[in-house]
């Protein structure tokens, strides 16, 4: 029988990036799925989470908690008591920490290992705080979850940990939120960048060194500066912290356009991403790399790097490009003449990323949830 799972959700930021697709993808399946399901969340939340899944028992956290102190505070202390409360048999924690004094056994999902592969891409707090909470959970927890088999081998290559404590569950795509996008979806979101109709090639996601965008500026501005009408390049997600964007940036061109539009609506994520020629992800290294799914399942032509989890995700299906400036020019540039290889790539990865489904993510997490239920119950 499978047991009754209390999800805290209160990690989630307001603004659903990818932490948030990742577990309102979750929930839904695990509702659908019929799972004895109950979830913890932020208050602003609650009415999100119940629709998501109208059958668990959906529980507002207080107040104070959506202060990210506060929040691992209650998460030590006030979790473990409402798990009790709630006759939980296995708490899910999906971001990284867990608390030290659960009655029940914790899965805690890793979702990546860069702050020990590669810590200069981190802020030295940020990652000092997670190699910390890593390496608790590796220790502490029943079971950790990862999104891919690549971060699963370097939680084992570069921590030593035990690979049969450790399960790996793909995340899935909502095909709702991320579909082919129609001509007024698409130009609905044109107007909106100011673009009105004109070409582009499009990033996704949070501004940070590992997502290593400047990079794409300087190999964007090289393979488009001689074009008679250049593409424009959009940089769209969570503005973060990586100062040497504004470098790259500053360095472009006049001739050429670069709009930062920061964090776009979900509605218009599916006409961007699939109203782009080409969707740029050269990161340095992912665990899993959603925004290559998602752009996938738009019908997007996608270009990214060989790192890690993404040809994973993306297979044969995607573009690949070596990380430096030179080389995502040449490939880009080679994208941008070649209109047959791009509807080719649209629709390879369309096709793809119909494979990556929250049902088939939620019954691995389903499995991992029935492994640590009973790696408690086996004797010393």
């Amino acid at each position: 029988m499978a047991p009754r799972v209390l999800v805290d959700a209160t990690a989630v930021p307001a603004d659903r990036g990818g932490l948030g697709r990742y577990v309102d993808g979750l929930i839904a399946a695990l509702a659908s799925a019929g799972a004895d399901l109950a979830v913890v969340c932020q208050r602003a939340d609650a009415e999100r989470c119940s629709r998501l899944a109208p059958q668990a028992r959906v529980v507002a956290g207080p107040a104070a908690i959506s202060h990210r102190s506060a929040r691992l505070a209650w998460e030590q202390a006030g979790l473990p008591l409402l798990a009790n409360q709630l006759g939980a048999e296995v708490i899910h924690e999906p971001y990284y920490t867990m608390p030290l004094r659960a009655s029940q056994p914790v899965v805690v999902t890793i979702h990546d290992v860069t702050v020990f592969s590669a810590p200069e891409i981190h802020a030295p707090v940020r990652g000092g705080f997670y190699r910390s909470a890593v390496r608790t959970s590796l220790h502490r927890a029943a079971r950790c979850l990862v999104p891919s088999q690549a971060t699963r081998d370097e939680l084992v290559r570069v921590l030593g940990a035990d690979p049969d404590r450790i399960d790996v569950a793909y995340h899935g795509v909502d095909t709702v939120a991320f579909h082919r996008p129609d001509e007024q979806e698409r130009r609905r979101v044109s107007d909106r960048l100011g673009l009105h109709g004109l070409p582009y090639v499009a990033f996704l996601g949070e501004i940070t060194p590992r997502k290593n965008v400047s990079a794409l500026v300087r190999g964007w501005a090289t393979a488009v500066s001689d074009l008679d009408q250049p593409p424009a390049l959009v940089l769209a997600g969570y503005p973060g912290w990586d100062g040497e964007v504004d470098r790259a940036v500053a360095e472009v061109p006049s001739h050429l356009r670069v709009v930062r539009p920061g964090y776009l609506r979900p509605t218009d994520l599916s006409g961007y991403l699939g109203g782009a020629l080409v969707v740029g992800y050269p990161s340095q290294s992912e665990g899993f790399g959603l925004p290559v799914l998602e752009a996938m399942a738009c019908g997007a032509p996608v270009l990214a790097t060989r790192r890690l989890s993404l040809p994973e995700v993306g297979g044969e299906a995607v573009a690949y490009t070596e990380p430096d400036p030179d080389s995502i020019a040449i490939e880009l540039k080679s994208l941008l003449a070649d209109d047959e290889r791009r509807r080719e790539l649209g629709d390879a990865g369309f096709a793809r990323a119909a494979q990556f489904t929250w049902s088939a993510s939620a019954q691995a997490h389903l499995e991992a949830y029935a492994r640590a239920a009973g790696a408690l119950a086996r004797p010393a």
